[in-house]
């Protein structure tokens, strides 16, 4: 079956919320196949910078083939936690004046069978957004223990069933190793006693699985810090979330930050100690329906945009 071309998420939407600037330094934290990064760069002028990361090297291949006459485009192989180094590599600490981060998974690498990540092709279960790095699927499932792996589809699936396929997962790997997409959606798919309408049984098990194997929380928690960071006063971040226990991670990172610091509530303040460094921006964004008409996948999509502010002296 062909890959199909990935198709960018509220890219003008995007591009609104960055309010971008001629001249202006861009983070496009999660190139994918460079959706979002063309549309900024058509935006700029010949000054305009934009720096794309991605961790995934079939991302970063494309980017080169794609862009290779693009000057105005650095692209960089790395996870976006280390967006600090790269910066301070790049000589461009507190200078970048717009960030986007867009957590979803690039459909390329969905429809890949190599990569692993889909139920509904036949490969082997890696599911590694970065293939030459850390522990793959089919590694961990044989090994890990059912408490875990039941934490692991509870929380990161929201799994009703986690307990039943955690379970039937130990019993079957003990007669026959787990190492194929094929063989662990019919796992679930023949343990799960009801379906969710429009949606295929393993479709939350597949989701737990690539967010631990690629700790795709843990690098959000870092990377948000590192933003702000980043930023140079009026300079804006822009986060596209997919799933429920993100969107809440980037809200209440954002609530913090415009809040600023926690006091205990008998401690008289005044507000200029309270050191706000983000102002959130309007209000969360979704897509339109002609684009969830034309892009299923766009459907969980939910965008937050927070401005940095210069802090209270």
């Amino acid at each position: 079956m062909a890959t199909q071309e990935h198709t960018p998420v509220m890219v003008r939407e995007v591009v609104r919320a960055l309010n971008i600037k001629d001249g202006g330094i861009y983070i496009d934290a999660t190139f994918g196949r460079g959706g979002h990064t063309r549309a900024i760069l058509d935006r700029l002028d010949s000054t305009g910078r934009v720096v794309a990361i991605d961790r995934d090297p079939e991302s970063c291949h494309s980017a080169q083939e794609s862009f290779s006459e693009e000057s105005r485009l650095t692209v960089v192989q790395r996870p976006f936690s280390d967006l600090s180094k790269i910066l301070d590599e790049y000589k461009l600490s507190q200078s970048v004046i717009g960030i986007l981060i867009d957590l979803g998974v690039c459909s390329t690498q969905l429809d890949e069978s190599s990569r692993g990540f889909s139920f509904s092709r036949q490969g082997p279960l890696d599911m590694r957004m970065d293939p030459s790095s850390g522990e793959n699927a089919a590694d961990w499932l044989g090994r890990v223990e059912e408490k875990e792996l039941y934490r692991v589809l509870r929380e990161l699936g929201e799994e009703r069933f986690a307990r039943r396929i955690a379970r039937q997962l130990i019993r079957q790997r003990k007669i026959t190793p787990i190492r194929s997409t094929e063989a662990l959606s019919k796992l679930v798919s023949d343990v799960v006693p009801t379906r969710e309408r429009g949606k295929h049984p393993a479709t939350r098990s597949f989701q737990a699985i690539r967010m631990h194997i690629n700790r795709e929380l843990e690098e959000l928690k870092v990377v948000l810090p590192q933003a702000i960071n980043a930023l140079m006063v009026g300079g804006r971040l822009a986060v596209i979330s997919f799933h429920s226990l993100e969107d809440r991670l980037v809200k209440l990172f954002m609530r913090d930050a415009a809040n600023g610091d926690v006091y205990p509530p008998d401690v008289p303040i005044t507000r200029d100690l309270i050191r706000p460094v983000l102002r959130i921006v309007g209000k969360p964004v979704r897509p339109m329906v002609e684009e969830v008409s034309a892009n299923p996948r766009a459907r969980s999509a939910i965008l937050r945009v927070a401005e940095k502010i210069e802090p209270a002296t």
